[in-house]
C-alpha cells in the first residue's frame, strides 16, 4: 500500500493537481455550486406537495400546482442560472467585467431555447402568446449551459484581449464604459446561437442530451457508474489531493440531470427511478468523504494513544456535520497506508450495499438535496421523500464503517501509542540528565 501511494504522489498527483486547478472545472463548480441554496430550497416544496401520507396529499391535491410554483422557478430553471454563475466564474478568473460576462452567458444559454406560440389549456381559443419550453432550462440543459457560458466568456476574452470594443472616453462613468465594451462581444455571442437555434433549427439541447444519454443512463446509473466515483475520489484524497474538486466537478453535472428526473417524478406523482444522483452518496459520505465519522468515534472512545484520542475528540462535531477535513489532515488519513485502506475499502462496500438496497426498491431513491452539513440519518430520510427505511440503511453503513475502521485504527493506535512511550521515556532521560548536572 506505501508503494502504491507513492507511485500515486509521484505520477499521478502532478497531473490532478493541474487538473484541479483548470480555469473551466472550477468555474464549472463555483458557477454550479452558486445555484444550490435555490435547487435545495425548491426540492423541499416536492416534499411540501407530495408528502408520503395519504390524508395530507388528499388535503393539498388542489393546491399542488401552487406548492409547486417555487420549485418550477428553482430546480425548473436551474440551467439558467448556472449559464450565469459559470460566465461570472469564469470572467473573474479573465479579470473581466463579471456581471456582464454572465448576463451574455445567461442570454445566450436562453437563445437555445425557441419560444414557441401557446394556447391556454384550461381555455384554448385564449392565445399565451410566445411562451418558453422549459424542457431544457432545468436540469436538462446543464450541458448546453457549461458549453455556451465557456463559449460566451471566451468571445468576451477574445474582443478584449484583441480590443475589440467600443470605448468611451474617461469622463463617462465606469458603467456605462463597460455597458458600451460588451456592446461588440454580447452582439458576436448572440448572432452565433441566433444562427446555430434559430436560423438552421439545431436544437443544441436535444443533440447533446441524445450524445450524453449513454453516459448518463448506462454509465453513471450504473453499479459501475456508481462504484467508481467514490473510488477515485477517496484514492485522490489519501494522497492529500481534494478529490471531490476534480472528480465530483467532472460528474456532477450528470448527477444534476438524473436527480431532476428524479424530483419532476415525485412532482407528478410517480416513483423516483434513477439512482445515480448526487444524494445516493448521502449514504455512502457519512462524516465526509470515505465515512470518516466513524474513525472519530473509535478514535475518542478506544484509542490508547494521547494524540489520537485528542484528534477524534476535536474532529468529532465537524464530522457529525460533514466536514472532515480535521480528521483527514489531523490523523492524519493523507499518505497514511494502514488508515487509507478502510477510507478506501468502505466506501466501496457501502456503495455497493446502498445500490443494492435502491434497486431492489428497499429504500426510496434520493428526489430532494438538501444542505451537506444535515447530520446523519436525518439527511437520509429528508432526501428520499421522508423514507423510514432510509434511516435504519444509513445506521447500517455506519456499523460497517465502524467494523471496517476498528483493526486498522486500533494498529495505527499502537504505532502512535509506542512512539509516545519511547518519547516520553527519552524525554525522562533527559530531564535525569539534566538534574544530574
Amino acid at each position: 500500500m506505501q508503494n502504491f501511494l507513492k507511485w500515486i504522489e509521484a505520477k499521478l498527483m502532478p497531473p490532478m493537481v493541474k487538473l484541479s486547478q483548470n480555469r473551466y472545472l472550477v468555474s464549472i463548480r463555483d458557477g454550479i455550486i452558486a445555484t444550490m441554496p435555490l435547487v435545495m430550497l425548491g426540492s423541499f416544496f416536492v416534499l411540501f406537495a407530495q408528502f408520503p401520507i395519504p390524508a395530507y396529499q388528499n388535503l393539498v391535491k388542489p393546491y399542488v400546482a401552487t406548492i409547486m410554483l417555487p420549485y418550477r422557478i428553482t430546480v425548473g430553471l436551474m440551467s439558467v442560472y448556472a449559464a450565469f454563475g459559470i460566465g461570472y466564474q469564469l470572467a473573474k478568473h479573465y479579470k473581466l467585467d463579471a456581471l456582464s460576462s454572465g448576463l451574455i452567458s445567461m442570454g445566450a444559454f436562453l437563445m437555445t431555447t425557441i419560444p414557441v406560440l401557446a394556447n391556454d389549456a384550461a381555455n384554448p381559443k385564449t392565445s399565451l402568446g410566445m411562451v418558453m419550453p422549459m424542457t431544457y432550462l432545468g436540469g436538462s440543459g446543464m450541458f448546453t449551459a457549461i458549453i455556451v457560458a465557456i463559449f460566451s466568456t471566451e468571445i468576451i476574452y477574445f474582443c478584449s484581449k484583441h480590443n475589440i470594443t467600443i470605448k468611451m472616453p474617461d469622463s463617462v462613468p465606469e458603467s456605462v464604459s463597460r455597458s458600451f465594451a460588451a456592446i461588440i462581444p454580447s452582439a458576436v455571442v448572440i448572432i452565433v446561437v441566433w444562427v446555430i437555434s434559430g436560423i438552421f433549427k439545431w436544437n443544441i439541447n436535444e443533440f447533446l442530451m441524445t450524445l450524453f444519454k449513454p453516459i448518463i443512463h448506462v454509465g453513471m446509473n450504473s453499479y459501475i457508474g456508481l462504484v467508481l466515483p467514490p473510488l477515485l475520489i477517496t484514492l485522490l484524497w489519501a494522497t492529500g489531493i481534494h478529490g471531490d474538486s476534480i472528480i465530483g466537478n467532472l460528474v456532477r453535472p450528470f448527477w444534476l440531470i438524473l436527480w431532476q428526473q428524479n424530483a419532476d417524478a415525485v412532482a407528478a406523482g410517480h416513483v423516483a427511478h434513477n439512482i445515480a444522483t448526487e444524494g445516493f452518496y448521502t449514504f455512502v459520505w457519512i462524516g465526509g468523504s470515505g465515512g470518516t465519522l466513524a474513525l472519530c468515534l473509535i478514535a475518542m472512545i478506544f484509542a490508547k494513544s494521547a494524540y489520537l484520542k485528542q484528534i477524534g475528540k476535536l474532529a468529532f462535531v465537524p464530522g457529525i456535520f460533514n466536514i472532515n477535513e480535521p480528521i483527514i489532515f489531523g490523523a492524519p488519513i493523507v499518505l497514511n497506508p494502514i488508515l487509507a485502506i478502510p477510507f478506501i475499502v468502505g466506501p466501496f462496500i457501502t456503495s455497493t450495499i446502498t445500490y443494492i438496497a435502491m434497486s431492489l426498491d428497499l429504500v426510496n431513491k434520493t428526489s430532494m438535496l438538501a444542505p451537506f452539513t444535515v447530520p446523519f440519518p436525518i439527511m437520509g430520510y429528508m432526501i428520499t421523500q421522508a423514507d423510514v427505511r432510509a434511516i435504519f440503511l444509513m445506521i447500517l453503513n455506519f456499523i460497517i464503517y465502524l467494523l471496517i475502521y476498528y483493526p486498522f485504527t486500533m494498529m495505527y493506535d499502537r504505532q502512535l501509542l509506542k512512539k509516545e512511550r519511547e518519547e516520553k521515556k527519552e524525554e525522562d532521560a533527559e530531564k535525569a540528565e539534566s538534574v544530574i548536572a
